[in-house]
């Protein structure tokens, strides 16, 4: 087993060239990219000065005014598109290899610090849909085990499928129309996490004697004078609907899996001795038949990994949040690609080692499993 793991460590390597190489090619090709930005904001800015100095002078833009040969090897330069392409992906892999994920083209700010500001928000919400998932379906799965075929199970199997099949970000766009909206409900904000104003928290929040004098002339609350459960009120009023859409990604997958594999285990020799030495049902099922059940649950913990960079891009631009996904979401548009990377090269390294962790938990869990 020793040489198994060995081995998927060997493989993250070239996994993780072959990804960025992928990456880096498609960077390179797409039309539109950093330096076609660049000479199209040179264009504008020199046909709005050519124009500005007569009244009345028309504001388009001359697509094919010159760029200076020598103002363009620069922009090539700045932008490493004066060498070939194989010589700039091995410059960025250096930069990599450095720790070192580069500046931002429209920033203007080193990647990591652009990283480590939305780094909080991201976690706040991966962490919070993450346990929130397990927490729910857990014991939704036993109870659809245990009533296997009533007509509770039909019923929650309906909503389990219809939620599995309605992407997050687009069940977070009903939401917001149907109960942030003011259209049908206006029960939860439209997005933004921020801390609300007086008028916009429900009245059980307002009824609080500490919201009292918290708030400036706007209304708005200072956050360092708030207590700390007004805090986690606020923030937790502004955080239901997306955390509700992070959860939906691997609600339905958990919860089916908890019941077939407690069904399974239900139908094995040990617990059927169990049930005829005269043990209580109770204990057989939740005592020595979950134990095992969870065994294929818990080695999805391994992927908890990938929840420090969970920041969903839709999700987050959906309600206006601005983490990790909205970032890259924002790049992508911007062609900001060296941000692009920046964030392609984390998700990559932490997704390989949460697949290798997850072995691992398998492994150490049911001591049955053997890799070879």
């Amino acid at each position: 087993m020793t040489a198994y793991f060995i081995r998927r460590l060997l493989l993250i390597l070239p996994t993780f060239l072959g990804v960025t190489i992928i990456a880096f090619t498609i960077t390179r090709l797409v039309p539109g990219g950093p330096l076609e930005r660049e000479i199209m904001r040179m264009r504008q800015a020199q046909a709005m000065g050519e124009a500005g100095g007569s009244a009345g002078a028309s504001n388009i833009v001359d697509p094919t005014a010159s760029i200076p040969s020598r103002s363009l090897d620069q922009l090539k330069k700045q932008f490493d598109l004066d060498k070939p392409g194989y010589e700039a992906y091995f410059l960025w892999l250096k930069k990599i290899c450095t720790l070192n994920l580069g500046e931002s083209y429209v920033y203007r700010e080193p990647v990591w610090d652009l990283i480590a500001k939305r780094f909080p928000i991201s976690l706040t919400f991966g962490l919070t849909g993450f346990f929130l998932a397990y927490l729910v379906s857990i014991p939704l799965g036993i109870l659809k085990a245990l009533r296997h075929g009533s007509t509770f199970d039909v019923f929650s199997c309906g909503v389990v499928f219809v939620g599995y099949s309605i992407p997050g970000w687009a069940f977070g766009a009903l939401l917001l129309v149907f109960l942030a909206s003011g259209r049908f409900y206006d029960v939860f904000p439209l997005g933004d996490i921020k801390t609300s104003t007086y008028e916009e928290l429900p009245s059980i929040v307002r009824n609080m004697e500490d919201l009292d004098d918290v708030t400036d002339d706007f209304g708005t609350f200072e956050w360092d004078r708030l207590s700390l459960l007004s805090r986690i009120i606020d923030r937790s009023y502004h955080m239901a609907l997306p955390v509700f859409c992070y959860m939906m990604g691997s609600f339905a997958t958990l919860t089916m899996l908890t019941k077939n594999s407690l069904m399974e285990n239900l139908g094995q020799d040990y617990v059927r001795t169990a049930f005829a030495k005269g043990l209580a049902p109770n204990r057989v099922i939740f005592v020595h038949t979950l134990r095992n059940s969870m065994i294929p649950l818990a080695t999805g913990l391994g992927h908890a990994l990938s929840v420090l960079m969970a920041g969903s891009y839709l999700i987050e631009w959906v309600f206006n949040i601005d983490g990790i996904g909205y970032l890259g979401y924002t790049s992508i548009l911007g062609r900001d690609y060296t941000v692009v990377m920046g964030i392609l090269a984390i998700n990559t390294v932490l997704i390989l080692f949460g697949n290798i962790l997850s072995d691992v938990l398998y492994a150490v869990i049911d001591p049955r499993i053997r890799f070879e």
